[in-house]
């Protein structure tokens, strides 16, 4: 047996240190185990006779961490969660084949989805698991392939594929538009306007583009394209939008452009990906049929 084999401790001494360590009681871990309080004890004794050192701190029925303890148990609960989530990933694709994907939501519901279907028709194989992320992370930290991304493609230590840029409009429903007309820009400026979290600045963009000061104060703001572009149906206001995610609420007059004056943003959409799992096979699979699909978008027929 080599010195790592020594040194590493048995998942039942590792499941029940993080439940007592998360927990702060041997017996509720127990109760979370299944097992009994003298079992969980004997495991974490086994644990902190094998490390060579205390882990816990025991007062009465209440056990708290030493400082060796706390540094411990975020890696243990961290590798237990990549062995939890590798063992759902072989249960849900047996033949391999899995792809973790984090997406934008609005952009994953509007524009990703529904082309999936032809992706699995092409690569019934590889199963996608999606999560969402709204803003860049570290890949070393989550169980992730890839991630869809909007902004610059400039995402540290990762290789970033550019799929669309985005066009934005303004919009409203048709009973707003009535009830005030906007024959420039500059009428804009009196009516209330709707923004997204996630594009902070779009509306001082957009009036820049068109000659005009910056908007001083905000009107609501939504968290997601799809609630503000409810809340512009809803009558609420003048929202600025994608027009690749709102395009069908334009085609059936749900939602009407305010005024016509479309403005590309700075920022576009990309595929990212650490830079080692560019050979993956679901990735690689999904990596090129992605960018098949972005091109037809781009250049349609």
């Amino acid at each position: 047996m080599d010195l790592q084999r020594r040194l590493l401790p048995s998942m039942s001494m590792l499941t029940a240190f993080e439940a007592a360590a998360r927990t702060g009681s041997f017996t509720a871990a127990a109760a979370e185990l299944s097992l009994t309080q003298g079992a969980v004890s004997r495991q974490i004794k086994a644990l902190e006779d094998q490390i060579g050192t205390a882990l816990f701190i025991r007062k009465g029925q209440r056990v708290t961490l030493t400082p060796t303890g706390a540094l411990y148990a975020d890696p243990i609960r961290d590798a237990l969660r990549q062995i939890a989530a590798a063992t759902v990933r072989t249960i849900a694709a047996p033949k391999g084949g899995v792809l973790n994907l984090a997406i934008l939501p609005t952009f994953g519901t509007r524009w990703l989805v529904p082309r999936l279907p032809a992706f699995q028709a092409a690569h019934p194989q590889v199963t996608i698991h999606f999560t969402t992320k709204l803003a860049p992370f570290d890949f070393r930290l989550h169980d992730l392939d890839a991630a869809i991304h909007y902004g610059f493609g400039d995402w540290p230590d990762a290789v970033c594929d550019h799929l669309l840029d985005e066009e934005v409009l303004p919009v409203c429903s048709p009973a707003f538009l009535a009830a005030h007309p906007v024959a420039e820009p500059g009428d804009l400026l009196s009516l209330p306007l709707l923004h997204t979290s996630t594009r902070a600045d779009a509306w001082n963009d957009w009036l820049t583009a068109q000659g005009l000061p910056p908007r001083p104060g905000a009107g609501m703001v939504f968290e997601q394209f799809a609630t503000t572009a409810q809340a512009a149906e809803a009558g609420l206001g003048v929202a600025l939008l994608p027009t690749l995610l709102v395009r069908a609420e334009l085609d059936d007059g749900t939602l009407v452009p305010a005024i016509d004056r479309p403005h590309r943003s700075a920022r576009a959409y990309y595929l990212v990906h650490p830079r080692g799992k560019a050979n993956h096979p679901p990735f690689a699979a999904f990596r090129q049929w992605l960018l098949v699909e972005a091109q037809g978008e781009r250049s349609p027929a």
